[in-house]
This record gives structure tokens, sequence and C-alpha cells, in this order.
């Protein structure tokens, strides 16, 4: 069983960044190898059949703790938010399960053609890379989260005593030392599944954002670049028809890049709309609880230092996209067509121009948005209302404190 190995177009391999390296080796989520064959496609599914039901336990158990501690505010909001990540996770996983096809083909389909190499485009590759720098510390918060989990079973082999991971009421006896050890085991596994999901996926949209971004600033240096070109040849004959010819092949890469956009956003739209949905509580939960307890588990504010920046990163490279989409329009107004008419002396080819330029205008006056069920957009404005959302969320419940 063979998980999908990145390939530029020429058939190098691709050197994964650090998070999307982790979340490769997640057992369910990133995609096979086409090469893969049935039995081990029905094993892989199987797999996640297994770890589906281990989740339905956990759910089963989080929600009985919740329904136990209901009359109580502090000890509720103890197991909310590993309840509404959790949650999340159930909502998340399934819709990539089913979409697990798509997400390979879309996969092939970037780093065949929009992916900016480190070596061809050295320099804009660091930009990017420059950009992802907030990722990474998401990553890396993610993952000193999660420590908690795998480090509580050891402090409680020191101490020898027998507490939950998570907070939970099984609807069975735990006490018989074999059933507490693989509900523990069980237990860890469900934090690190969900944490490789949780920051591996983002990186990898923030990815696909960014170097899509990318392409587009490398698109238009490319076309000004070659409209230099033109104006310093000055072949006045064929100026018209060099310069429409050059705008014809930038709209076809223009529409290729387009399509592309079309397909990232309708992959990921239903994932993006349950991470924006679920936000404002979960950061409302872990806001109280970090105020309330600020000598408890350290989990909690690691936990929502970590959703916070996710939310502002994903909101800031939503929004930078937005802007160079919005600007194609202009780069194609700016072509410096009218001095291309100037010196031009083919009335026929510059009446040719003038349509192409209009069209390539027409055609680029729509901004391209990641968006969430259409609902909302990915941008930074609708992260600040999920902000003020949740500090509302937390003033009303310390009121009720």
């Amino acid at each position: 069983m063979v998980r999908y190995v990145p390939r530029l177009a020429d058939g190098q391999r691709v050197k994964l960044s650090w998070p999307l390296t982790i979340y490769r080796y997640n057992h369910i989520f990133w995609p096979l190898d086409a090469s893969t064959t049935p039995f081990w496609r029905r094993f892989d599914y199987a797999m996640a059949l297994i770890g589906s039901l281990i989740l339905m336990l956990h759910n089963e158990a989080e929600l009985r703790y919740l329904r136990f501690q209901r009359t109580n505010l502090d000890t509720l909001l103890t197991g909310m938010p590993t309840y509404l990540i959790l949650v999340e996770f159930q909502l998340r996983s399934l819709h990539v399960l089913m979409y697990r096809g798509e997400l390979h083909q879309l996969l092939q389909t970037y780093f065949g053609s929009i992916y900016v190499d480190r070596q061809t485009q050295p320099k804009l590759f660091g930009q990017i890379e420059r950009k992802l720098l907030p990722n990474r510390l998401v990553a890396l918060l993610y993952l000193l989260a999660v420590s908690g989990y795998v480090i509580a079973p050891i402090t409680m082999l020191i101490t020898k005593r027998r507490d939950f991971l998570f907070p939970m009421i099984p609807a069975f006896n735990v006490e018989p030392l074999y059933i507490f050890v693989p509900l523990i085991l069980s237990s860890i596994w469900v934090g690190l599944i969900i944490d490789t999901l949780v920051f591996g996926e983002t990186t990898l949209l923030c990815e696909l954002i960014t170097h899509l971004k990318g392409r587009y600033i490398l698109l238009q240096q490319d076309m000004e670049a070659s409209i230099e070109q033109i104006l310093a040849a000055r072949q006045r004959p064929l100026m018209a028809q060099q310069l429409r010819e050059l705008l014809v092949k930038t709209l076809r890469q223009n529409v290729v890049l387009n399509r592309f956009g079309e397909q990232l956003e309708s992959h990921f739209t239903v994932r993006v709309f349950i991470m924006f949905a679920c936000s404002a509580v979960l950061l409302c939960a872990l806001g109280f609880k970090t105020i309330a307890s600020p000598t408890g588990t350290y989990i909690y504010p690691v936990w929502f230092g970590a959703k916070t920046v996710e939310l502002l990163t994903l909101g800031q490279l939503g929004s930078d996209l937005a802007f160079v989409t919005d600007s194609l329009s202009t780069m194609y107004y700016q072509t410096q067509w009218e001095q291309v008419l100037y010196y031009s002396t083919n009335p026929r080819e510059n009446l040719r121009l003038l349509k192409v330029v209009a069209l390539s205008i027409e055609l680029n006056c729509r901004t391209f948005y990641m968006t969430g069920l259409k609902y909302f957009r990915v941008s930074l404005q609708a992260v600040v209302k999920i902000l003020q959302g949740a500090f509302s969320y937390f003033t009303f419940l310390t009121s009720m404190r």
C-alpha cells in the first residue's frame, strides 16, 4: 500500500514541507497511489472504518460526560473544547474520505502545473515560504498541544493513577486493565490523528492558495517582460500582431489558473465551512477555560493560540489571493496597447488587438474568493467577525459564571 508521491511535470519528486510530510504518513487521509491494488484499497478503507468506530466510541463517552455535567458550567466547559474538536474532526474526515479521489486529482494538477519549484523560481519560492511561516508556527503549536496527551499516560504510569486523557464517562466498566489500557491507547491515537489532520490539511490549503497566487504573479511578470521586448524591437508592421498573440497565450494560461482555483474552491468549500462554523464556539470555550483555570493544563491555551493564528493565516492568504485576481483586469488594461497602436502600421491587426484587450478585461473582471459553501469568503474580514463572535460568547459565559 503506497501513498501518493508528489511529482513535478518532469517526473522529479517534490520535497514536501515538514507539516505535509507528517500529514502524508497519516494512514487515512492522504490519497493512495494510482498503482495500489484493489486489495490494499479495501484494506485501507477497512482501517478507516475501524478508526471511525473508535471515534464514535469517544464521541459517545465525551457526550455522556457533557450530559452528566450540564448543571456545572466549569466542568461542562472542561469537556466542551475536546468534544467540539472531535465533532469537527469527524465531519471533516468524513468529507475527506468521500472525496479522496478528487483530492488525488487536485494534487496531481497542483504539482504538475501550479507548484512553484525552488530550482526554477528560487526568489519567488523564497517569498512563498516566508508567507507560510505563520502556518509553520501553527503546526508547531498543534504538535505542542497534542504532546500533552502523549505525556499524560507516562505520568499516569509513574504516579500509578488511572485518568482518562479526555473528559469522558464510558458506558462500560473500565476498571479491568485489559480494557483500560486499550482505551488509553485509542485515546492517544485519536489525539494524534486529529492533530495531524488539523494542521496537515490547513498547511495543504495554505500552500495551494499561496502557490496559486505565485503563479498569477509569474503570469504578470512574464507578460510585462514580453511586452517590453515587443516595444524594444519595434517591428511596426508586426507589433499589434505580436501583442495580440502574447495576450492570447497569457489568457490561455490564465484560464488554466482560474480553473484550478475553481477546482480548489470546490474541493475545500465544505471543509472550510465546517472549520469556520465551529471556530467561534471553540475559541470561546478554549478562552474561557484558559482564563478560568490559568494554572491548569497547557493544552487549552496552546490550542487557542494555534486556532487563532490558523484562522488569521487563512484569512490573510485568502485576502491576498483575492487582491491578486482582482488586479488581473487592470493588468490586461495596462499592457501598453496604446503605444503599440501608436507605432503599428497594420490597421487590421490593430482592430483585432483591441478586441482581444476588451475580451481579456471582461473575462477577468470577477475576483476569485475561497468560500465556505458560498456562505462567506475566506478573508481577514471573515476571521475578524469570528473572533468578535467568540469574544461575545466569552463575555456571556463570564457573566454567567
